[in-house]
């Protein structure tokens, strides 16, 4: 018989932070580009509603606006991260390696290495993205005090800001291109209604996440699916 029963992976607070996060960046980078501008230059304002991209105004309030929710959402991520220590996507000794291993595995349809709650790439893909979004917080603050008149920053400073601001800008954007691409994979496609839900099937952490699996607190058990603690360990200890 089909196993429906589900594993919870995230938490209702980590869901609306990952897609909050996601929809201010992908935000921040349209009303980047729109500060340029580009959407004139390319003829994007011709487009059905491409008259709102090509307002200057328009784009520095929804760059300002996509910026505050972003650093809500960021330092929200990382005070509640740290304090209930919990450091289980943060990259490890040997991910590199160990996700050539799985990439390799998922190409050539042969058995992958057992992985923890998240897969290796996963954990460099967060160091990554996250670093990345860290330092358009940081510099987009120094480039947004430049325009008060109580503060004077050289255009020396200035100008190497920006060119970092710009840079993380398309070092994010490769990114996040990475990120979704990994859905290529059918192996990683099942992952895709936890992003949702919060939750996976118990026969795809099983197999896919076995040391995870094997460590499973009650709180990571969905309790409605009648899943119990004392089932696992039976269910784990017969594999």
């Amino acid at each position: 018989m089909e196993n429906n029963r589900k594993i919870i992976r995230q938490s209702l607070s980590n869901r609306i932070v990952h897609w909050g996060i996601a929809i201010s960046t992908i935000l921040l980078i349209v009303s980047g580009f729109g500060n340029m501008p580009m959407y004139k230059r390319y003829n994007i304002v011709k487009l059905p509603f491409g008259e709102f991209l090509g307002s200057f105004i328009n784009m520095l309030y929804l760059h300002y606006l996509s910026a505050a929710f972003l650093c809500f959402f960021v330092f929200y991520h990382l005070f509640v991260h740290y304090f209930a220590k919990e450091f289980d996507i943060l990259p490890r000794k040997g991910d590199v390696t160990q996700s050539f291993l799985i990439i390799k595995a998922m190409i050539t349809k042969s058995q992958e290495p057992p992985s923890d709650k998240y897969l290796a790439e996963q954990r460099i893909a967060y160091a990554f993205i996250g670093g990345n979004v860290l330092t358009l917080v940081i510099t987009g603050f120094i480039k947004m005090l430049k325009n008060l008149d109580s503060i004077n920053i050289p255009n020396s400073i200035n100008t190497i800001v920006t060119n970092i601001h710009n840079a993380a800008t398309m070092l994010l954007i490769l990114g996040l291109i990475g990120h979704i691409a990994a859905f290529i994979f059918k192996e990683n496609r099942k992952m895709i209604p936890g992003m949702f839900t919060g939750k996976l099937d118990e026969d795809y952490v099983k197999h896919r996440h076995s040391i995870w699996y094997e460590n499973l607190t009650d709180d990571e058990i969905d309790v409605s699916n009648n899943v119990t603690k004392e089932e696992k360990k039976f269910e784990t200890s017969s594999m």
